[in-house]
């Protein structure tokens, strides 16, 4: 499972990608800090199904689990990336690898379109976002666009299915198939008459595309100094949209790992631990406390958390061996957790597991109700579940 953050240079992600893994990456006040893709681990935030036995597993912190994912920061973007300008190929090169995306933007309006520092205000982040949508757009088209004769040739010479043919294309963007015949479908384009489509047709389609294979969620940043109208503009889209401050949630997670207070990432509060901070270092915190107060947390664990479960619409499922226990073979109780596609039955996650288990699975069993389970049995999220089948 791997999300990437995509924006505009300088709008925060660099931030936004430390606040949530820690990893020491480069953050400074100017276009293109990150030039290379930065890649971390962090975590969606659940509730540990331990909390409804006499003892904590041990995986979780206070009952609260953390499932880890990858998390990609790639180059700023500028506009006319598709064509190669500013660090556009590598960028777009690096985000393939998304099965979603979170798009930083500066809520501020404290930079332009390509990330130079204005004054706050005067740039409308609804600009960043359309211009983002075109890139990926133009991007894929441009990969189409740079073959469709001969492809539409070959279509129709050699009776090829067209969704197979554009999958193919653009297998290197991260699309399938089914997304393909999902989007052929949307814009209602004729596959029989293929050789008349226009670029206008073609760029329609790989809009659709972009949504179905890219989902992206706006992480709304700098909400914390942001106009009140911005953010109103903001959350009237019809998409997803969380308010941020990843500084706010970088300050939290340092003082947290230097034992300075006690903080859980999305917590909607902190306390001190430390008596050996001095003034100035308590000031900062209570300032912090106050964002966070006002923000009802710094979204930073929101946007992670909305990605993964409404988003990509994943579950968790815990396996284990010992369905009274909730242990595996070890003794270990609940050590493992899976991200499944919501919908998935109890087949699925045996080969989720192992290829073996799946080819040779029995029944399932819910470990906190003790009933057996058939394979098309439909998950749902902090189901613990036992495979019974007759591998070794």
């Amino acid at each position: 499972m791997t999300i990437g953050l995509a924006g505009k240079p300088n709008a925060g992600k660099s931030t936004f990608f430390k606040a949530a893994t820690l990893a020491d990456v480069e953050i400074a006040n100017y276009p293109f800090t990150t030039i290379h893709a930065n890649k971390g681990v962090t975590y969606v935030r659940a509730q540990c199904p331990c909390v409804t036995r006499d003892k904590r597993c041990g995986n979780c912190s206070d009952g609260i689990r953390y499932v880890p994912i990858e998390l990609i920061d790639v180059a700023g973007l500028v506009p006319d990336a598709h064509l190669g300008r500013g660090l556009g190929n590598s960028f777009l090169d690096d985000l393939r690898q998304a099965h979603a995306i979170i798009h930083v933007i500066d809520a501020s309006g404290g930079t332009d379109i390509e990330g130079n520092p204005v004054d706050i205000g005067d740039h409308n982040p609804l600009d960043d976002i359309d211009f983002l949508n075109r890139e990926l757009t133009m991007w894929m088209f441009s990969i189409l666009k740079r073959n469709w004769e001969k492809l539409a040739r070959k279509i129709q010479g050699e009776g090829l299915k067209v969704e197979h043919v554009l999958a193919d294309q653009l297998a290197g963007t991260g699309v399938d198939d089914t997304q393909v015949s999902c989007a052929l479908n949307e814009c209602k384009l004729d596959r029989s008459h293929h050789t008349k489509w226009t670029d206008d047709d073609l760029i329609h389609l790989c809009d659709i595309i972009r949504t179905l294979s890219k989902p992206m969620i706006i992480a709304a940043n700098k909400a914390d100094v942001a106009p009140a109208e911005n953010i109103t503009n903001l959350m009237a889209l019809d998409q997803m949209v969380v308010p941020t401050s990843a500084a706010g949630e970088l300050a939290l997670r340092s003082a947290a790992k230097s034992h300075a207070i006690k903080y859980e990432p999305g917590d909607k509060d902190f306390t001190i631990i430390s008596d050996k901070l001095n003034e100035a270092q308590k000031r900062g915190l209570e300032h912090v406390r106050t964002l966070i107060q006002k923000m009802d947390g710094t979204g930073i664990q929101k946007c992670i958390n909305q990605a993964v479960f409404e988003l990509l619409d994943l579950i968790i499922v815990y396996p284990v061996e010992d369905e009274g226990k909730w242990t595996d073979k070890n003794g270990r109780m609940l050590p493992d957790a899976f991200l499944m596609k919501k919908g998935s039955n109890a087949h699925d996650f045996a080969y989720k597991i192992h290829s073996d288990i799946g080819d040779r699975f029995l029944y399932a069993v819910d470990a906190k109700t003790k009933m057996r389970l058939g394979e098309k049995h439909e998950l749902n999220n902090g189901d613990v579940v036992k495979i019974v089948s007759t591998a070794k």
